[in-house]
């Protein structure tokens, strides 16, 4: 347990900073599966607009590395792309 007062408010924060991160990287993961479970290209137009959007809020946020969601991003972009010729 923490001792000093300081430690004591960073254990708070970091409680406070983990259930946050928590919903946030829950959300991107909900929006990632939304995006994978489509079969019709038609349909999926919304659902990447919206991965892409949790994907950069995530980077900018620091829940994941800027690289990894410019990745991820790419990737999603190239198979709707494929899926949809």
């Amino acid at each position: 347990m923490p001792r000093t007062k300081s430690a004591k408010k960073q254990m708070r924060q970091a409680r406070s900073h983990a259930a946050r991160n928590r919903s946030q990287r829950s959300a991107l993961r909900s929006a990632l599966k939304k995006l994978a479970g489509l079969s019709d290209p038609k349909d999926s137009k919304p659902a990447f607009l919206e991965a892409e959007k949790q994907l950069d809020r995530s980077a900018r946020k620091g829940l994941i590395h800027p690289n990894t969601a410019a990745r991820r991003k790419s990737r999603l972009a190239k198979s709707i792309k494929r899926s949809g010729s």
